[in-house]
């Protein structure tokens, strides 16, 4: 295990490990303006949902690693308290890397990366056309986290309106995971895209509460087949099969041994027999 003091490391290396480790990170468009009415955009990966009543998005421009000096998305919301987050997805994640490059101030990233600038109803800053999701902020605050390069300055956004482009709608008017096609921010340059197969679903534990490790079998816990995951979702269901069902339930297959028979409940738990799965266990 390597184990690292942040304070014994320099900037760029410190952030080459945390921006690697935690990852993938949404990513924040924002579109700002600044008080003669010059438009900024610029993509932010240290940027997430923190509260939803009321609605609070937060992402943070930091003070550039190499000069020290403030990006100007951070001065223009300082004299404008308002900005656009634009939600990035795959058909237009080049075009955002490119306005991230460090043109002048004042030069228009809506002209060099090729994007078409749409009036907000309700705030300055243009949102971004060709993103599917477009929240209208207020700036309510700007905390800064420190003075020098690699600080980072967080931009506490309340959402005010949202526009969604109909197109990553599914029929009941909900945003379609599918559909919409996000990107996130890894380490270093690579990207993920939150399409195909990287896409899986875990239900939420939100109305049951799992029966845990502590009430499975000892020779479930200790199984040298199944996996971290495995016993997860096992471990997921509110109540273990009853007694009489264990009885009545009639499998066909026979296991040599305990290993074939956890792998066989393994083949199970991958397409979410879980019941199923907890009756080959059970059953003698």
């Amino acid at each position: 295990m390597l184990s690292l003091n942040p304070k014994e490391l320099t900037v760029q290396v410190l952030q080459k490990y945390l921006q690697n480790a935690i990852a993938p990170r949404p990513i924040c468009f924002a579109s700002t303006i600044n008080k003669i009415g010059e438009p900024n955009l610029a993509p932010f990966s240290f940027f997430n949902l923190f509260s939803s009543n009321p609605p609070i998005a937060i992402f943070s421009p930091a003070y550039s690693g190499r000069t020290g000096a403030p990006k100007d998305t951070l001065l223009n919301v300082l004299e404008i308290p308002e900005c656009v987050i634009n939600v990035v997805n795959y058909n237009m994640v080049h075009q955002t890397s490119l306005a991230s490059s460090p043109f002048a101030k004042g030069v228009n990233e809506f002209v060099k990366a090729g994007f078409t600038p749409i009036k907000s109803d309700l705030i300055k800053p243009f949102r971004v056309k060709e993103s599917p999701v477009q929240l209208e902020c207020h700036v309510i605050e700007v905390k800064e986290l420190g003075k020098n390069g690699g600080a980072g300055n967080l931009v506490i956004c309340e959402i005010i309106k949202i526009h969604i482009d109909e197109s990553v709608l599914n029929s009941d008017k909900n945003i379609d995971t599918k559909k919409i096609d996000l990107v996130a921010r890894m380490g270093d340059n690579w990207y993920c895209r939150a399409h195909g197969d990287a896409l899986f679903e875990v239900q939420k534990p939100i109305t049951s509460i799992g029966i845990g490790f502590d009430k499975m079998p000892e020779d479930v816990i200790t199984s040298k087949i199944l996996t971290g995951n495995n016993l997860g979702l096992l471990g997921s269901v509110e109540q273990l099969p009853p007694v009489e069902e264990i009885q009545a339930y009639q499998n066909n297959v026979k296991f040599p041994s305990l290993e074939e028979k956890h792998q066989y409940v393994q083949t199970l738990l991958e397409v979410n027999k879980v019941k199923e799965a907890w009756l080959v266990l059970l059953s003698s």
